[in-house]
């Protein structure tokens, strides 16, 4: 995590509303659980058989289910790059993300903490939560998807994209711009103009 070198602020105290399942707001305050990291929204596991399952909105739902509309007390310990609180939390007189860990809904972050790292791997032997399905470290999952986001030539940072709309361009300021990566091996490519776009069989974003 990014420290700002600002001074630590109180404690953030409040009801829960979950982001997702390592992100809090707390009191209008958007509160990031240090020492623990839990698999995107978006993300996607397999299981033993093979099969794909969205463990992301799986884990997000639960630690919904745990903590939602509870009232947090949590101990700012950073901010990080996104200008949010990092802290550890506590509802109910327990360590939320020593449960969270626990419980296989989120991993050890050793990168920034070992408070949880005996706690993930309890969970592990046990297959507990996530554990019990091939899953990728959020942080590489992160990485991955950051690829193809970001244009290898500024002058040609226009995107297009293949999705089952079929074959759709989007151009730097449009609403989907930022979240959409281009993944060559499946036929996407970057264009220097809309007009190279519209020649080569894409057409543009509606918004």
């Amino acid at each position: 995590m990014i420290t700002c070198g600002a001074p630590i602020s109180a404690d953030v105290i409040g009801r829960v509303r979950v982001i997702d399942g390592d992100t809090f707001d707390i009191a209008g305050i958007r509160v990031r659980l240090h020492g623990i990291d839990a698999p995107e929204h978006k993300q996607v596991c397999e299981t033993e058989q093979g099969a794909n399952w969205a463990c992301g909105a799986w884990v997000s739902a639960r630690v919904a289910e745990m903590y939602g509309g509870k009232r947090a007390r949590c101990k700012e310990v950073d901010r990080d790059s996104y200008g949010r609180v990092v802290a550890r939390c506590e509802i109910g007189g327990r360590d939320v993300g020593q449960r969270l860990v626990s419980e296989g809904l989120a991993f050890a972050y050793r990168k920034y903490s070992m408070a949880y790292d005996l706690d993930e791997k309890g969970a592990a032997v046990n297959d507990r939560g996530l554990h019990a399905s091939r899953v990728q470290n959020p942080a590489q999952y992160r990485a991955t998807r950051a690829q193809g986001r970001i244009p290898p030539d500024r002058t040609c940072a226009i995107k297009g994209n293949i999705s089952k709309s079929g074959k759709i361009f989007h151009m730097p300021g449009q609403r989907d711009y930022e979240r959409t990566g281009i993944n060559l091996s499946k036929g996407e490519q970057w264009f220097c103009t809309a007009a190279q776009a519209r020649a080569a069989g894409w057409r543009k974003a509606r918004r």
